[in-house]
């Protein structure tokens, strides 16, 4: 089976990581707790910002919830209720909730400049505002996989696929006389289109494994489900249909 078949059941799940996380403090324990902290962390200071709206707010609560995830406040969480992000998120949007409370206490006593706003949190809002913030990181973790595979195998996908990105509106002739002053070497029509097709099937693959990371469960259709709540799914329907085909029949 080749890397492009690779079946979403051999990823290992944020969950697994998260146990790890909150074992005794050995060296695996916190090499897990730096893993989970690098991968979403963008996503969390996204969220926290666009909730809070003040950058300092929003570090004071990265930094609390940091400190609970090292000190282990967090190993009662359980996979079977939900996804990883849902978890993250209720962690988080608590975490908002009593820094605000400390917040208005703080300016009943004049601790907070009256001028400056706090804002009521609507958890419908919240919602939408972590789901978005989600998407955003594993698009861009799935866009960083992308330029390392491009250093390493030589294959210049990333570049590709981000010309794309940036001129949507080019044929492929257009792309080509583009991509080849960017590549310094020849490039035509028909090379853009196959390789056009090539670095988005790559792009799909990668997604599918960072969209399977956060999930309890790695199946097709977990997965899937996720990919559509996320707004994603149009990425991956190629990949996810050719993972569905190689499925054995009655699994």
């Amino acid at each position: 089976m080749n890397q492009d078949d690779k079946h979403l059941s051999q990823i290992s799940t944020l969950w697994s990581v998260v146990r790890k996380a909150h074992g005794d403090l050995t060296l695996d324990a916190r090499s897990a707790q730096e893993e989970l902290l690098m991968k979403y962390g963008g996503a969390i200071r996204r969220y926290l910002l666009a909730c809070l709206k003040n950058e300092d707010a929003a570090d004071d609560v990265y930094q609390e919830f940091s400190l609970k995830f090292i000190r282990g406040d967090f190993k009662g969480a359980d996979p079977d209720k939900g996804r990883f992000r849902s978890f993250v998120k209720t962690c988080l949007f608590r975490m908002i909730v009593d820094h605000q409370r400390g917040d208005k206490k703080r300016k009943k006593m004049g601790a907070i400049p009256e001028g400056h706003e706090l804002e009521d949190l609507n958890p419908d809002d919240q919602d939408a505002t972590f789901v978005q913030s989600w998407r955003e990181e594993l698009l861009a973790r799935s866009w960083d996989a992308l330029k390392t595979y491009e250093e390493e195998s030589q294959r210049p996908y990333h570049t590709v696929l981000r010309y794309r990105a940036d001129h949507p509106q080019a044929r492929s002739q257009e792309m080509a006389e583009g991509l080849s002053q960017i590549l310094d070497r020849e490039a035509n029509a028909a090379w853009v289109r196959q390789t056009l097709k090539r670095a988005r099937d790559e792009f799909a693959r990668m997604l599918l494994e960072e969209v399977g990371h956060s999930l309890a469960a790695t199946s097709l259709q977990a997965v899937e489900d996720e990919l559509s709540s996320l707004n994603l799914l149009e990425y991956c329907k190629p990949a996810l249909e050719r993972l569905q085909g190689d499925e054995p029949h009655g699994s």
